[in-house]
């Protein structure tokens, strides 16, 4: 965010609280202007007027006492924290009538951990939801929303409830989904040593995500265990009703509806603010290829707003989706692409 916001070149001054030797990197790096230590908070929110806390949820809940009790009047306070109930009920708590709280959630991140992977851009096209509450003034909750979008996020509203429900389905059930599957054909796999070898494509794909550490997650299942289970009972008995099912005509309808979401979900995991224009590309596997793509179409003024490598054969080729902004962007680029000999369709 430190990052994100000295892109803007707003002015002002941006401070950092964390250990001496993060402050440190910081500072260097050119992420903040000043820095404190945990200890010296007091020094750090003098004479703030927005607060972010960027740390795992416990950590949040603890800071959030501490800030209630340091924060100057008039300061907005808000959180990056996944899980929404407990943090909104603590600051709810904590906070005086003349400190304002807005519970945020940035679905953006990244498996890499401290300043030195900071991205500036990470925010761009990602969802970011926020909390609204009535007390806090309109014109500053507009501001921060207007900041947000000024880094490129885009901004959802949701209650809390509706928050920990929906990202207990659509984040917290899939992470146990993939984590149970992953440790059941492992222990498979010890007693026929079969299974992981043939373990490739969609259960790969499938899987992704349980390479999380736990670490991550132990605070989010602290937090939203209750709506959690909730999601995992539903599961069950959606898996239930199938398993019943299975030499049966009708399980063809549950395969259609699930195509159908399916395919009408966002194609890039941050959620591009608009539907993109989508070109693939046959390409060779031989180095400077995406270079050689990404320079001919930026010479004549086309952008490639995502890029994937669908399919590739070493040393054969494969396939790369290129999105566009547009349609016109997409029909350009496929007669460039053509004109220096490289096929490519619409899909």
């Amino acid at each position: 965010m430190g990052l994100a916001l000295k892109r803007l070149g707003l002015g002002g001054r941006i401070v950092g609280v964390s250990r001496s030797e993060t402050i440190a990197q910081a500072l260097e790096l050119g992420v903040i202007d000043e820095g404190w230590g945990y200890d010296e908070l007091q020094q750090a929110l003098k004479g703030a007027d927005l607060v972010f806390i960027c740390t795992p949820i416990k950590r949040i809940l603890a800071l959030i006492e501490e800030v209630g009790r340091l924060a100057e009047p008039g300061a907005l306070v808000t959180d990056v924290g996944s899980t929404k109930r407990r943090i909104v009920a603590q600051a709810q708590a904590s906070f005086s009538d003349e400190i304002y709280f807005v519970g945020g959630h940035p679905m953006a991140g990244s498996e890499k951990a401290g300043v030195t992977a900071a991205d500036p851009f990470l925010f761009q096209n990602a969802i970011y939801i926020l909390v609204p509450d009535e007390k806090v003034p309109a014109d500053r909750y507009e501001a921060l929303v207007d900041l947000l979008r000024k880094v490129g996020a885009r901004v959802m509203e949701l209650q809390v409830e509706a928050h920990d429900q929906a990202v207990a389905a659509i984040s917290h059930l899939p992470q146990m989904m993939a984590t149970s599957l992953v440790e059941m054909v492992g222990r498979l796999n010890e007693g026929h040593d079969h299974f992981l070898p043939l373990a490739a494509g969609g259960f790969r794909d499938l899987t992704r995500i349980a390479s999380s550490p736990f670490a991550m997650w132990e605070d989010i299942f602290a937090t939203n265990g209750d709506e959690i289970r909730g999601m995992i009972d539903r599961y069950i008995a959606v898996l239930e009703d199938v398993k019943g099912r299975l030499e049966e005509q009708s399980l063809g309808a549950d395969f259609d509806f699930a195509n159908k979401i399916r395919g009408a979900m966002p194609r890039d995991s941050k959620g591009f603010i608009h539907v993109l224009h989508e070109v693939l590309v046959l390409a060779e596997d031989r180095p400077g290829v995406i270079a050689e793509i990404g320079l001919a179409l930026g010479e004549q003024g086309v952008n490639i707003n995502d890029i994937e490598v669908m399919k590739v054969r070493e040393g054969e080729g494969g396939t790369l989706r290129l999105g566009f902004d547009s349609a016109d962007g997409a029909e350009r680029a496929m007669g460039i692409l053509a004109a220096i000999g490289y096929t490519a369709r619409r899909p």
